[in-house]
């Protein structure tokens, strides 16, 4: 019986990876992933999978960011009662995540149904915070290099892929084929986290390519950050800072304690940390020392270098607090959450920054800043943009094309195919080049939806 990856996600867009592994009559679905970005791609969030969520014999997460986790409530509601793989760091994140994505996805239906601009009436969350929880139950864990047995007869074993905390590439041994995933990969020179392990070998590789057309700048963040934070502060504006609550909000807060304990940053200079999310994800760093490069020092200055704002009432108060400040809240894109709010309100303001950390997917708000929009639409009224708009080079938390290469070389020997997954049409397609003219080996960028033999 022959082997077979379905790309239900991931293929054509760098958002709601899912990648189905079939074989004599088992499957196992890698990832599972809510898509991001252009409407049409958001939609199929609603779409049915072209498979019955109950025939599904098990889930393997490799990390816990949404665009590869936060399917997951959907799919148990719609049936499957399996176990969920992860290791223990995105168990502890998902527990996170999952609830604040249901949370956040049943405040913005009744924002619109209270303000009337849904184009649906009611407008309906795709789950909520408790079909959150309950999905939670089905995660089994696995540390990093142990080997476990996800359906009868497979073997899956996560290695370290950086990028965020308990991020993993995965292999999956199913009838004679060693199948690599890689995940999202890291930067090997990641501030806190660790380098992505080389990858063992394998007969498939499905790699990941968001920035597989474009190459990091030599410029760390502090070099970046400091003097685009001392631009605002001296003019007294604030800066907003749309961050992902896993990843780079913690890279931003070491990187402002690190500003500050230099110097280059005034002592005083008030930062807000307003992200239920962002703040549960930041403590977790402690509980996970040697999972990453930071000691319990620096843990302990990232976690109070800002005033962490827990509730509604809290974040209302930062609007209080005149003069410089920075604030930073999630979405990391823009795409819902409390940093709409601090948007629609320092937008408008020529003194204020808005500061982009990381990827912009294609349809979301952040990426209509990075390109230059003069408005910005949020719940349901287009906000003027004058704020000086800034995006971080250097802020990313993906492996970039040369890293990605550098990651594929590694492999003990050459692979038979390599799948391009999880980039933009144009990043997949230069990587997919790039592997067939420097590495010699097969490579193609897969349609959503297709089905290919391992």
């Amino acid at each position: 019986m022959s082997v077979h990856i379905r790309f239900l996600g991931g293929a054509g867009t760098v958002t709601g990876s899912k990648y189905l592994v079939e074989h004599d009559g088992h499957s196992v679905l890698v990832d599972c992933g809510l898509f991001q970005g252009y409407k049409q791609l958001r939609l199929r969030n609603r779409d049915p999978l072209p498979i019955l969520p109950n025939n599904i014999g098990a889930v393997i997460l490799t990390h816990a960011h949404l665009d590869h986790s936060g399917y997951l409530p959907l799919l148990a509601n719609e049936g499957f009662h399996g176990k969920v793989w992860t290791t223990p760091a995105t168990r502890d994140l998902a527990q996170i995540l999952l609830p604040d994505s249901g949370h956040i996805q049943e405040e913005d239906a009744a924002f619109a149904n209270r303000k009337g601009f849904s184009k649906h009436a009611p407008a309906l969350p795709l789950y909520t915070e408790d079909d959150a929880r309950r999905s939670l139950k089905l995660i089994r864990t696995a540390r990093m290099n142990q080997v476990f047995e996800p359906v009868p007869g497979w073997t899956a074993r996560f290695s370290g892929a950086g990028h965020i905390l308990g991020a993993a590439s995965l292999l999956l041994e199913v009838g004679g084929r060693r199948i690599l995933f890689s995940g999202d990969l890291g930067r090997p020179d990641d501030a806190i986290m660790l380098a992505p392990e080389n990858p063992p070998a394998a007969d498939v590789v499905v790699c990941e390519s968001t920035y597989g057309d474009r190459e990091h700048p030599d410029e760390d963040v502090l070099a970046e950050l400091g003097p685009a934070l001392q631009r605002v502060a001296a003019r007294g504006g604030t800066v907003v800072v749309p961050a992902f609550a896993v990843g780079r909000a913690q890279a931003l807060l070491h990187a402002i304690a690190e500003l500050k304990a230099a110097g280059t940053l005034p002592s005083g200079l008030p930062v807000y940390l307003d992200s239920p999310m962002a703040i549960h994800s930041t403590e977790l760093f402690a509980q996970h020392l040697g999972e990453h490069r930071l000691n319990a020092a620096q843990c302990h200055a990232m976690a109070t270098v800002a005033t962490m704002t827990r509730t509604p009432d809290e974040s209302k108060t930062i609007a209080l607090q005149h003069g410089p400040k920075v604030i930073i809240s999630a979405s990391g894109m823009a795409t819902g959450g409390r940093v709409l709010h601090h948007l629609a309100k320092y937008l408008g303001d020529h003194r204020n920054m808005v500061l982009l950390t990381g990827y912009q997917a294609p349809g979301t708000r952040g990426a209509s800043l990075a390109h230059g929009a003069t408005q910005l639409r949020m719940h349901g009224k287009d906000i003027p943009v004058r704020a000086e708009i800034v995006q971080l080079a250097s802020a990313s938390a993906h492996a970039d094309a040369g890293q990605l290469l550098a990651w594929l070389r590694a492999l003990p020997g050459a692979p038979r195919r390599v799948f391009v997954v999880h980039g933009d049409p144009e990043a997949s397609d230069r990587l997919r080049y790039r592997i067939e003219n420097e590495l010699r080996w097969q490579a193609l960028v897969p349609e959503h939806g297709s089905t290919w033999q391992a």
